[in-house]
């Protein structure tokens, strides 16, 4: 493999040496970290993870290799890599080719040999900051200005740009038809309309499993164009950037509120335009919360469930608590970890949403049940 140099330089001065691997090139992102330790392709090619740089904590990558089945969307959504080592080759019954030249078909830019715990104590204690990866031999200081020129996070509007732009039906996935082990068999499938943010393959897949029918819309859809499927209900689905930028969304999902009938549903950013078309407000997190490892629930207090999951999450922005209207909203999961909002609820209408991703992929199955719930109000309204 090329031992070519590369540099990882950070919007406060920071530079990382190390070596080049994958597509040649500049990236420049925000700089995250994933405490996962498996799931590296679906991490990749995850929608949400739209303008980013993403560091690895896991040591090694490439070593499962790379296939069709674990991808999250047609390509990689990540801008870079950030990896302590790669496997110099893939050792997985599944594997059908090899993470490397994959990133470099798709024009991914990695670095690696870089000291990626250092890099995630900095990242935990300064935050999530701006960066870039090189290796086409620009010079560090250069790099530096074109970092700082790079707009933040904050204020994006990403989902607009991962969205589909034309409807399209998703029946069944990956040949995973309907799961009998969930729930009894519908006469006939739920009628899902999904709002397209940035949405994961792995969560169409869950949504038939659980006896669902889905339409998926781009983010810009309107009432009009939801009503006109007739659907029995409707998904706001994860996606990349700052929700309160999504302007369009929250206008919608709050004329679907007003349909106080429909069930809704919202998973991440969806949560959070959930949250925001009630009247509440979002902020920016530190570092975000990425991984497979976080504890959520309400223990002795929620009339939800007083078990915790643990749960996969992948988001850099959260629901100020205190904002949410009182009497109207219930706060009915935290993330243990630091108490921010991980699930809401209508007191009166048949809405809710959760923070963390029941459809895992990567990560463990402990909140699937969410999608039955899901598919419960709609059966309580047919």
């Amino acid at each position: 493999m090329s031992q070519a140099p590369a540099l990882l330089v950070l919007a406060d001065g920071t530079v990382l040496r190390g070596e080049a691997f994958a597509a040649r090139g500049t990236a420049i992102g925000e700089v995250v970290f994933n405490t996962g330790m498996t799931g590296y392709q679906e991490v990749i090619t995850d929608p949400s993870y739209s303008g980013q740089l993403v560091t690895f904590t896991y040591p090694e990558l490439g070593n499962t290799g790379v296939n069709g089945a674990d991808q999250e969307a047609d390509r990689p959504h990540v801008r870079g890599v950030i990896a302590r080592q790669l496997a110099p080759r893939a050792s997985n019954w599944r594997s059908e080719g090899e993470l490397e030249p994959w990133l470099a078909g798709h024009g991914v830019v990695g670095i690696r040999a870089v000291d990626t715990r250092a890099l995630v104590r900095h990242l935990r204690e300064g935050g999530a900051i701006n960066g870039a990866i090189s290796s086409d031999g620009t010079p560090a200081v250069e790099l530096l200005e074109q970092v700082r020129r790079a707009p933040s996070m904050q204020g994006l509007n990403l989902a607009a740009q991962v969205s589909t732009q034309q409807p399209y039906q998703w029946q069944q996935a990956c040949g995973v038809p309907f799961d009998a082990r969930l729930q009894p068999a519908p006469e006939r499938p739920y009628r899902v309309v999904a709002i397209d943010f940035g949405i994961k393959r792995a969560i169409l897949e869950r949504l038939v499993a659980h006896g669902c029918e889905v339409t998926v819309l781009p983010a810009d859809a309107r009432l009009e164009q939801v009503l006109s499927h007739q659907p029995e209900g409707v998904f706001l689905s994860n996606g990349p950037g700052d929700p309160a930028a999504v302007s369009g969304g929250i206008e919608l999902a709050r004329a679907l509120i007003a349909k106080s009938e429909l069930p809704l549903f919202g998973i991440c950013l969806g949560h959070q335009i959930l949250g925001l078309a009630l009247g509440g407000s979002t902020y920016k997190l530190g570092y975000g919360h990425r991984g497979l490892n976080h504890p959520c629930g309400s223990p002795g207090k929620s009339e939800i469930t007083s078990q915790v999951e643990i749960t996969s999450q992948n988001h850099g922005f959260a629901l100020d608590a205190s904002s949410l209207p009182a009497g109207r909203v219930r706060v009915s999961h935290f993330n243990l970890n630091d108490h921010t909002v991980a699930g809401l609820e209508m007191v009166d209408a048949p809405v809710f949403g959760i923070q963390y991703h029941p459809e895992a992929s990567p990560g463990p199955h402990d909140a699937d049940h969410h999608f039955g719930r899901f598919v419960a109000l709609m059966a309580a309204r047919r």
